[in-house]
């Protein structure tokens, strides 16, 4: 019965199980063997030594760091990264600890891509930076069997005085815009009343006697009776430019 009892704990301890999204790397005397995926498979007590690896999705927010952009503005920069391994044997083998190694490469390449920007670059082209450093640190884990998903850079921190003056200028720039629409609306306006002008010169009379309905018009709203003296000039003429069309009907 000891025997028997000793036999199933020896074959208990030896039997070992992944779950979906795990990888074993299988050491036998030291020595790489084997890497098993996913299900139930036994191992060889003593001899055999094995390292678990997870396959899903890491997620690793990078500490906050000052790096100085290209035209010499300490911005603070907050980025989070997103890996996954590829090749657990490389990740074992080929680096002692992946995860430090590829926090170091990202946080490395993102202080050299943010030198090499400006500060206007960096908060119009953030998504074609972030591809950029997500390319560069693949490069860097590819040898490790670590693949970069994705760098996205969630802070920007920016120093309070430049705060201001990028306000200022936003201000300044809208004002300016603004200046701009109301010329080009003088310009419309002044070009409108030029045309006019140039009819009314043409009919002298038509300008009086929109200035006498205009009067009119107004003393029927307040209900009072006007009095104009129309000259004899104007009334003349009215009866010069009435005369052709009585002559055409």
């Amino acid at each position: 019965m000891k025997a028997a009892a000793k036999r199933i704990v020896l074959l208990s301890a030896s039997i070992k199980i992944n779950f979906e999204y795990q990888k074993s790397v299988i050491f036998r005397l030291g020595i790489f063997s084997h890497v098993r995926g996913l299900g139930v498979y036994l191992t060889i007590l003593i001899i055999d030594q094995i390292k678990q690896v997870d396959r899903r999705t890491i997620t690793i927010d990078l500490e906050s760091q000052d790096t100085v952009t290209k035209d010499s503005v300490t911005v603070g920069i907050n980025a989070v990264l997103y890996y996954r391994i590829r090749d657990p044997e490389k990740a074992l083998i080929r680096v002692k600890d992946y995860n430090f190694a590829t926090s170091q490469a990202a946080l490395t390449t993102l202080r050299n891509i943010i030198g090499q920007h400006k500060l206007d670059e960096l908060l119009q082209e953030r998504d074609k930076i972030n591809s950029r450093i997500c390319e560069i640190v693949d490069e860097i884990t590819n040898p490790w069997g670590i693949e970069i998903e994705r760098i996205e850079i969630k802070n920007l921190q920016i120093p309070k005085p430049m705060q201001r003056a990028m306000a200022k200028e936003a201000e300044v720039a809208r004002e300016k815009r603004a200046r701009m629409i109301k010329a080009e609306s003088d310009y419309e306006s002044t070009i409108k009343l030029t045309q006019a002008a140039r009819e009314i010169a043409k009919f002298p009379v038509a300008l009086e006697l929109r200035r006498i309905q205009m009067i009119a018009e107004i003393g029927t709203e307040q209900n009072t009776t006007t009095i104009l003296m129309i000259p004899s000039d104007i009334l003349s003429l009215a009866k010069d430019v009435s005369q052709p069309i009585s002559k055409d009907k």
